[in-house]
């Protein structure tokens, strides 16, 4: 399927130019269109020429925009990263306290609003969710539509996979999400504000299938230092090439948001298109030619 667009929307604001053909004094007019008088002075064809010039004008505009159309079907193929989160939903996550400002907002409030504000950002990869607590389940599977995955945020909440914190199995399912992607740099954000105490999956065997498949776990513990496993995150993290971080509030999980996102940078999408076609020929043909009309007709007249 084809898709129109132009390169450079923001030119478009010229159109404004057209008004002037119709309202701008004379002495304007003619710093905008030195040459007028070329064309014609009678003024039985005024409305006529003046709607020409509107004509001419706009397709000037509209070929400085750059129009083209492209292939959306094949966006699947950007370049990027497969990144899964894997959230901890335990019941501590239900505790206030971590937003100042807000006092009364819990834990979990807090992360999956900065959380929406991260996944909207990250323009080139492909976003999956896990989530865990006494057992873990492949909340969202992995999606370019970043719209999406931050609309499905809003469905989770505290407990809805357990109170209890089954670290190694939200670390398992996370890997199962990043098996059906195809990119080649793949990354786990695991976090959690508690320790490991219920599921099947021991946390080293989630680390070392991680290895396996050569992902990055970075991890981040939430809330006060005594409430997390720093010394698990620390090793998990080690033992992947990643990082280990610890957030304490909103302002410090919003400034590690920052520095993941520079550590793991994301290419911009936004002038990446495929199967590209320029057709600012087109308005500019069409430019061209009522311009040789405008002269040719003037010559006639002027004979």
């Amino acid at each position: 399927m084809n898709n129109f667009a132009f390169e450079y929307p923001y030119v478009l604001i010229l159109l404004l130019l057209v008004i002037c053909i119709y309202k701008c004094p004379v002495t304007l007019k003619q710093i905008i269109f030195p040459h007028i008088h070329l064309f014609s002075k009678k003024t039985s064809l005024i409305n006529k020429e003046k709607l020409l010039y509107s004509l001419i004008l706009t397709l000037l505009i509209f070929s400085l925009a750059s129009p083209i159309i492209y292939d959306q079907k094949t966006s699947s193929k950007r370049k990027g990263r497969d990144l899964v989160f894997a959230l901890d939903t335990s019941g501590s996550m239900a505790e206030s306290g971590f937003n100042p400002e807000n006092v009364q907002n819990r834990k979990f409030d807090a992360l999956k609003e900065l959380l929406r504000s991260f996944i909207t950002k990250r323009y080139n990869d492909n976003v999956g969710v896990s989530i865990f607590g006494t057992y873990a389940y492949p909340a969202i599977p992995l999606s370019y539509d970043m719209g999406s995955v931050a609309f499905l945020l809003d469905f989770f909440d505290v407990g809805i996979a357990g109170d209890s914190t089954a670290i190694g199995e939200g670390l398992a399912m996370a890997l199962k999400i990043l098996k059906k992607g195809e990119a080649k740099e793949k990354v786990i954000i695991l976090i959690t504000d508690g320790y490991q105490n219920s599921g099947a999956v021991s946390v080293k065997e989630a680390v070392q299938k991680a290895k396996k498949q050569h992902v990055k776990i970075y991890t981040i513990g939430i809330g006060d230092r005594s409430a997390f496993d720093a010394n698990l995150l620390q090793l998990i993290a080690k033992n992947t090439d990643a990082k280990m971080f610890e957030a304490k509030n909103v302002k410090m999980l919003q400034d590690i948001y920052k520095e993941i996102d520079k550590l793991e940078p994301s290419a911009i999408r936004s002038k990446h298109y495929l199967n590209k076609q320029n057709l600012y020929m087109y308005p500019l043909s069409l430019a061209s030619l009522l311009l040789l009309y405008l002269v040719l007709k003037r010559k006639k007249e002027l004979l």
